[in-house]
């Protein structure tokens, strides 16, 4: 797939043609007619990161194509970017071209906004780090006014904190988020609030108590949560789970039991498994819960969570591979059916898209 070209005027026609792909795929499955959830055409991702090659003796932002994955596509900009980052871009490599420490063995420079304004850069090198780049690395973060975090192998230089505070509104609630450098977040930031609120809208009466698995930094926990009695979320990052403590403290949830588990351990763990010692202290059985949600990687479910996902009435399924999910649903026919769905632009301009299903015991 070629490097994609950002011309708002063709962005609807590409969506429709996704959506329209969509509604093909899983028309034998019974699929009712999906919310389509648009994004903004331009400047809609809060994450990007970039190669810095090196030619002439200057420095430039570069991307690959990967049908020629050898060859560097040099960029002045990049109109995905959220404006903070396209903003901040030309301004940061004058400034490091300007400096040899900064500049020199520079491999990579990775970029973290929000949507509340707060800005984060992590410059990736091939050498060591040493005491000449930390004062230089601090003037830089003051004049563009960024957190900044130098990094190399084996090697992190964090000038403040090494986390952003992601702060918006949704459904009358005001939410506040960590989210640590390194760790997944989502990377489209308007249209992960259209997914939370849907999510939301789905989750409504079904009452009881939520299970989640791969809940990451508690994105969606944060806000299902306050429409259970109790949730019981698991995550196996261990970074992602002190930033979803983090953000349950932040949010004033308490009604959330956070494990470090895996999705087949916690499987095994309600088929009457081995005791795992990080379930100490919880016992499934007082739990009554009526609804599982989850948001897994690429794979999708393996054969131990979709035996677990057949017991819950309502299943609230994000997926971010439209194949994967097709295949997991044809696991679950006999037991559920499609009561809604959804598709979301996380990626415009791609064939990604993202897809959101509520299956409902038959």
């Amino acid at each position: 797939m070629p490097l994609p070209s950002f011309n708002p005027v063709e962005y609807s026609a590409q969506l429709a043609a996704k959506a329209d792909r969509f509604r093909a795929d899983f028309a034998a499955l019974g699929l009712p007619e999906p919310a389509i959830f648009d994004s903004e055409p331009l400047h809609y991702r809060l994450r990007a990161e970039f190669r810095m090659w090196h030619h002439d003796g200057r420095i430039d932002y570069a991307m690959y194509d990967p049908a020629e994955p050898g060859k560097p596509v040099l960029i002045d900009e990049f109109p995905a970017a959220a404006a903070p980052i396209c903003a901040v871009m030309p301004r940061l490599r004058d400034r490091v071209q300007a400096s040899e420490t900064l500049k020199r063995r520079l491999f990579q420079v990775e970029f973290l906004a929000t949507q509340s304004g707060e800005l984060m850069a992590s410059l990736v090198y091939h050498r060591p780090l040493d005491g000449q780049w930390e004062p230089a690395a601090r003037e830089l973060a003051a004049d563009l006014d960024i957190r900044l975090i130098g990094r190399s192998r084996g090697q992190k230089i964090v000038l403040d904190r090494d986390w952003l505070l992601e702060e918006f509104e949704l459904d009358g609630r005001h939410l506040r988020y960590q989210q640590i450098e390194g760790s997944f977040t989502q990377p489209n930031g308007g249209v992960n609030r259209k997914m939370l609120a849907w999510a939301r809208a789905q989750a409504v009466g079904t009452g009881a108590d939520l299970l989640e698995l791969y809940c990451g930094n508690g994105n969606f926990t944060i806000a299902l949560a306050p429409l259970f009695d109790r949730v019981l979320a698991t995550e196996l990052s261990k970074s992602s789970v002190g930033a979803a403590r983090y953000n349950l403290e932040a949010n004033a949830v308490d009604n959330v039991t956070m494990v470090r588990m895996s999705s087949d351990e916690i499987s095994d763990a309600f088929a009457g498994g081995r005791e795992y010692r990080r379930m100490r202290g919880i016992d499934l059985g007082a739990y009554r819960f009526g609804t599982l949600f989850v948001d897994p990687p690429r794979g999708g479910l393996d054969e131990a969570t979709l035996r677990l996902a057949g017991r819950f009435d309502n299943i609230l399924y994000i997926s971010c591979n439209p194949a994967t999910l097709r295949e997991n649903v044809e696991a679950l026919q006999d037991t559920h059916r499609i009561g809604a769905a959804a598709a979301f632009d996380q990626f415009p301009y791609t064939p990604h898209l993202e897809c959101g299903l509520h299956l409902v015991r038959r």
